[in-house]
């Protein structure tokens, strides 16, 4: 398999042209910045229930191996590290890398980050107990070969989580009209519906990639107090999952 096998370069390149942006909060990563606190409560929360950890300690991840897979700026590669984490962030738009170092540096956080691909970290010893690809499965050429190599780098009783989003006609209302188009949150063209992952698809995936499922919850936006909040039930547009590897 080629180190770049599941890598889309105009998907790259999409997203080294906004890197200067990541972490301003108004900026064209707004959409991520108030998703964020839902997917930090979904990501802490499953990683605390598989490794026994009280997410009440002061470094509740200490010992934790983290690899986040298109970490982009760092949003969720920070809060790993300040919950004690060893993280390594890896991204294949070289562009994002020195935005993030800078960022983290300025935070006094210790960061690995790498301008590299799954597939290439897989070619090495290092595997993970936790590795997160988050907002990334959609972006790839091959899903399958993507999710296989992110199961490749998980240890035995380490844990894969993923996020992405739905495929049906909400979705494309929802994420490509309304956030695109309508409240230009993201630049057009950002998204391509037809990349859009069904929860049972992707389900499909990481058990042909050798991972056993274990939980799946939306992330619902409500209008009236514009904020975000995990669902157990409506996997409607944006949507997590946790795997293990048993």
């Amino acid at each position: 398999m080629s180190a770049q096998s599941s890598i889309d370069p105009g998907e790259v390149a999409k997203f080294e042209a906004m890197a200067a942006e990541w972490w301003d909060p108004n900026g064209k990563f707004k959409p991520l910045h108030m998703l964020n606190p839902c997917r930090l409560d979904y990501l802490t929360a499953q990683i605390a229930a598989q490794f026994g950890r009280d997410l009440r300690a002061p470094r509740p991840f200490e010992g934790l191996t983290i690899l986040d897979i298109g970490c982009g700026g760092g949003l969720l590669s920070e809060p790993m590290a300040r919950l004690g984490a060893t993280v390594v962030g890896a991204d294949a738009a070289e562009g994002n890398l020195p935005v993030a170092r800078l960022h983290a540096e300025q935070s006094g956080l210790e960061i690995d980050y790498r301008h590299t691909t799954a597939e290439a970290i897989a070619a090495g010893a290092e595997r993970f107990d936790v590795v997160m690809a988050m907002e990334i499965v959609e972006h790839v050429a091959v899903p399958q070969a993507f999710i296989s190599t992110c199961a490749e780098l998980v240890k035995p009783g380490g844990l894969m989580l993923c996020s992405t989003l739905n495929r049906n006609p909400k979705s494309y209302l929802v994420a490509i009209l309304g956030a695109e188009r309508v409240m230009r949150w993201l630049p057009v063209g950002t998204h391509e519906w037809s990349k859009f992952i069904t929860p049972d698809e992707l389900y499909a995936l990481i058990r042909a990639a050798g991972l056993e499922p274990v939980d799946r919850k939306g992330m619902v936006f409500n209008p009236i107090t514009w904020r975000w909040s995990i669902s157990e039930r409506d996997l409607s547009v944006n949507y997590a999952t946790a795997s293990v590897k048993r």
